[in-house]
């Protein structure tokens, strides 16, 4: 049988055990880990249920002590006091870089030192995407080689392509880490063959990024697609009677647009205007008048022919127009040329 002073030195000791466990548990800090988008703001929170007449302390990766309850630290003014009581210290860090980024500490020097940590990542935000590989007007069939590129996201962004309104399928992306040795540049690349229904065309570059928050950031290139050019012959009035002034212009579209016209009649080949009139005139139509006249317009990117055929017949005016567009049949008219009085012998107007 133990001496009565051992037995209560014992029973102290397992009281005393058994209060230390309880407490450790109470006493133990409690921290989560952060994210925020370099630039903004990181809070950071410590509780415990037990303090123990003990402190709160919150220390950076460099074990740098930047609160000790209320009281701060280190001299940063970045670092701000959010609360400060028995069981919790919130502290914040605004304006946070990238070398903010680690592993906190919370500390509470009870008997032992307890601990948590709090990892706080940093997200760095991508730059302005930039669009390279596009300099000069490129010319219809030819294949349009784009690149684009963001640098600065932590970490690597995606990028994306669009054409108009459609989705474009680039290369895989190529991801290089910045001198920092922090975030990282992405590089995609994309081709595609061009049409003249291209021109003018946006093409898009978006850079998609968790730290951009539902936002994005694009930029976009305006497709110049030079076009052999089109043409018709319009006249004016449309439907022109013997004796008057009849004016035929050669409409042209293309891109460039097209600059030189020369106009010739179909077994002639002495032309019959300057080179840059695309409008033709007849003053007073007559059966010399009749014949086919020919309009060619011509760009940097080739020449289109286009024909007019005009036929005078006794008191009758006929005039067919035909063009390049691969149409399969040319409008016809026939007027009666001689003032267009009633009667039952009288030719009416019709189209074919």
């Amino acid at each position: 049988m133990l001496p009565p002073a051992l037995t209560l030195l014992l029973l102290l000791g397992c009281l005393a055990a058994g209060s230390g466990t309880l407490s450790q548990d109470e006493s133990q800090p409690t921290t989560s880990d952060e994210t925020v988008v370099a630039g903004g703001t990181v809070v950071l929170k410590c509780k415990v249920e037990d303090p123990d007449d003990s402190s709160l302390q919150w220390s950076n990766p460099a074990q740098q002590t930047l609160y000790f309850g209320e009281k701060r630290a280190l001299r940063d003014n970045r670092i701000q006091l959010v609360k400060s009581t028995p069981n919790e210290l919130a502290i914040s860090i605004s304006n946070v870089v990238l070398a903010d980024e680690g592993e906190y500490t919370c500390s509470i020097f009870t008997m032992p030192v307890r601990t948590a940590k709090a990892l706080v990542t940093v997200l760095g935000i991508p730059q302005n995407p930039q669009i390279f590989g596009y300099e000069l007007p490129i010319r219809e069939t030819e294949t349009a080689q784009l690149t684009c590129r963001s640098s600065g996201s932590k970490p690597a962004a995606q990028l994306r392509w669009k054409k108009g309104n459609k989705e474009l399928q680039g290369g895989a992306p190529e991801v290089m880490e910045d001198s920092n040795g922090k975030t990282f540049t992405v590089t995609s690349h994309v081709e595609f063959t061009v049409t003249k229904d291209d021109n003018d065309v946006e093409v898009t570059c978006t850079v998609d990024h968790e730290s951009l928050q539902n936002s994005e950031r694009s930029t976009s290139q305006k497709l110049q697609v030079h076009f052999k050019p089109t043409a018709t012959i319009e006249p004016d009035p449309p439907y022109p009677r013997e004796g008057e002034e009849l004016r035929l212009q050669c409409e042209a579209q293309g891109n460039p647009i097209p600059q030189e016209f020369l106009w010739t009649k179909e077994g002639s080949d002495v032309p019959l205007n300057l080179n840059t009139n695309r409008v033709l005139t007849l003053p007073f139509l007559n059966k010399s008048d009749s014949g086919t006249y020919i309009c060619m317009a011509t760009s940097t990117m080739g020449s289109v022919v286009v024909r007019y055929n005009l036929d005078i017949n006794g008191t009758y005016l006929t005039h067919e127009a035909k063009g390049s567009d691969d149409a399969p049949d040319a409008d016809t008219a026939i007027i009666n040329a001689e003032g267009g009085q009633a009667s039952g012998d009288d030719k009416k107007e019709y189209f074919i």
